[in-house]
């Protein structure tokens, strides 16, 4: 009996220690994680957002010598919609906390219906428009003309906003707008093409420029009728509702057997990895460092995503930039760079020395960016 009270006593002296050592380690390990600045996971992010769409073409490809039947399963349309429910779980995850009945209750009519054109511009068209633009023209292509987005939208700001820029915005969004129009008009014939007038545009071109107009759209009814929701009712709403718009548009194009293969192991083996990097590191990274970070800050190094977009397109897919692209990417690079010499020189304004905590900064943010993936 003596010496079983006396191992029980050692037992227990030692699952103290052991506890002590492990509850030591764990605070240590939050230490740690909270004195990583914002800026390294907003740097992070935008490492794997930049490279989104050349790991969305290389999975296509991937799928195309891995068909079921004559049918490729990771076609682009399974990978946004996959992507999607993917990017909606995470979100739901750390938002869900704001969907309560409190503040349901005190969005209006039109804030719904707002949200509504908001989740259709830029949860389905856009993504939808973007995504098959990536079927049929280059990555960097796509990249580049999605770059139309920050000029248009300054110039939609001025136009019915009413608001207020400076010269060097001006000339920054001249710069990217004349970059885009090169990269366009400079490309040599390609198949499929779209004739308007005297022009013969590549398909995919005008695509990724349509995409584009939505997205800038979407931003402009965000600034105006949003600027009071709370970032979780937006972001969730506009994922869902996209999603199930794009769907149902997949559907009515294409039939249901578009997405047929929608269940496919083989597709989901790949959409794990999409899922897991694209989606839940990337927007885990992007909100961690939103929330530690300013919107300037978060703007600047958002303004990076079409130059690691470009170099991701050529490790991955070895796809080296045109002439046309050269000259285009110059002076849209030109133009972003002149734009944060804007948003330097006016760190106080609306926005920009605040920590994102709203749709309209997520926005604004967002309009530097381009597209992430999702």
């Amino acid at each position: 009996m003596l010496n079983s009270q006396v191992a029980y006593s050692i037992f227990k002296q030692r699952l103290i220690v052991y506890s002590g050592v492990i509850v030591t380690r764990v605070k240590r390990r939050n230490r740690w994680h909270q004195r990583i600045p914002g800026q390294i996971y907003l740097w992070l992010a935008i490492l794997i957002f930049g490279a989104s769409s050349a790991i969305t073409r290389k999975l296509t490809e991937i799928g195309a010598h891995n068909l079921i039947g004559d049918r490729n399963p990771i076609s682009l349309c399974n990978v946004l919609f996959v992507g999607n429910l993917c990017a909606l779980i995470v979100l739901i995850a750390i938002y869900w906390r704001q969907w309560n009945k409190t503040t349901l209750q005190q969005l209006s009519k039109r804030d719904w219906f707002s949200l509504t054109v908001v989740a259709i511009l830029s949860g389905a068209l856009a993504p939808g428009l973007i995504f098959q633009a990536l079927a049929i023209t280059g990555v960097n292509n796509v990249i580049l003309i999605g770059r139309l987005e920050p000029p248009l939208t300054l110039a939609l700001s001025v136009w019915l906003l009413r608001e207020r820029v400076n010269r060097w915005e001006i000339i920054g969004a001249i710069a990217a707008f004349v970059g885009v129009s090169l990269t366009i008009l400079l490309q040599p014939p390609s198949v499929p093409m779209m004739s308007m007038g005297v022009l013969n545009l590549g398909l995919g071109e005008v695509l990724a420029a349509i995409g584009s107009i939505a997205v800038a759209v979407s931003t402009i009814i965000g600034k105006k009728y949003l600027s009071q929701i709370p970032l979780g009712i937006y972001s969730i709403f506009r994922t869902a509702l996209g999603t199930v718009i794009f769907f149902l548009i997949a559907l009515t194009l294409y039939g249901k057997e578009h997405f047929i293969d929608v269940f496919s192991p083989f597709l989901w083996q790949w959409m794990l990895v999409y899922g897991a990097v694209i989606v839940v590191l990337g927007q885990s990274f992007w909100l961690k460092g939103l929330r530690d970070s300013t919107v300037s800050t978060a703007s600047l190094i958002g303004s990076f995503t079409p130059i690691v977009g470009i170099v991701a397109a050529f490790l991955i897919l070895n796809e080296a930039p045109t002439m046309a692209q050269y000259i285009g990417g110059g002076l849209i690079l030109i133009g972003i760079f002149l734009s944060q010499i804007a948003n330097l020189r006016h760190s106080s304004r609306k926005f920009a020395s605040r920590k994102l905590s709203s749709t309209p900064a997520e926005q604004e943010v967002e309009t530097h960016m381009g597209f992430k993936g999702i």
